[in-house]
């Protein structure tokens, strides 16, 4: 009979919920990139490959940084060709 993994007690974040969150409000793709590798944490863990689950943490958390940031700078970038066109438009009418 083969014997099952031993239980490792790892407290490994998998970022999941943040993950999620920059998916639905920054940056769609980055954000499943990020969702892919948090969803891998738990298994890792449950395999007892603690130094995979930790790599795959690290990778869900970068990648939930990069949606994030790059919804955060098509936010500035909406916002000041919003600004552009306002001022131009305004420039116009006189």
């Amino acid at each position: 009979m083969s014997t099952p993994p031993p239980v490792v007690n790892a407290n490994v974040p998998n970022h999941l919920v943040w993950a999620i969150l920059s998916t639905l409000f920054c940056c769609l793709p980055a954000g499943i990139v990020s969702i892919v590798f948090a969803a891998q944490v738990n298994g890792k863990v449950a395999a007892g490959d603690i130094a995979g689950a930790q790599e795959s943490s690290d990778k869900a958390k970068t990648w939930a940084w990069v949606s994030f940031g790059l919804g955060l700078a098509a936010i500035v970038i909406y916002l000041a060709l919003m600004g552009l066109g306002m001022m131009s438009s305004g420039m116009n009418s006189y």
